[in-house]
């Protein structure tokens, strides 16, 4: 997910998924997943400025069986009511598994 997030925001080098934040699951053939992501060791202070707002928004992937990952979706910020049942990419099936994609701590 990490790759596949870079790809479209290649100035973000020095992140990972956050701890506690992490969804994954399969529906057929296609496997999805979830994230927040967090800087790591390195980042600079323009990836510590990007992800102020950006990493704590929710990120949706998408890979067909023996496919790449692919981002398809961010959440709002703040998270939409919704969750990620309001993201038309995860289908409500695994929404439902994930508890919406909401972190209980």
């Amino acid at each position: 997910m990490t790759r596949a997030y870079q790809r479209g925001f290649p100035r973000l080098v020095h992140i990972a998924p956050a701890s506690g934040a992490f969804f994954y699951g399969q529906c057929g053939t296609v496997r999805y997943a979830a994230t927040r992501f967090q800087p790591t060791q390195g980042a600079n202070e323009g990836e510590l400025v990007s992800l102020q707002d950006e990493g704590s928004a929710m990120k949706y992937f998408r890979a067909s069986s023996g496919g790449d990952w692919s981002y398809v979706a961010t959440d709002g910020f703040p998270a939409s009511e919704g969750g990620c049942r309001a993201i038309a990419q995860i289908p409500r099936a695994l929404a439902t598994a994930w508890r919406n994609c909401r972190i209980v701590r």
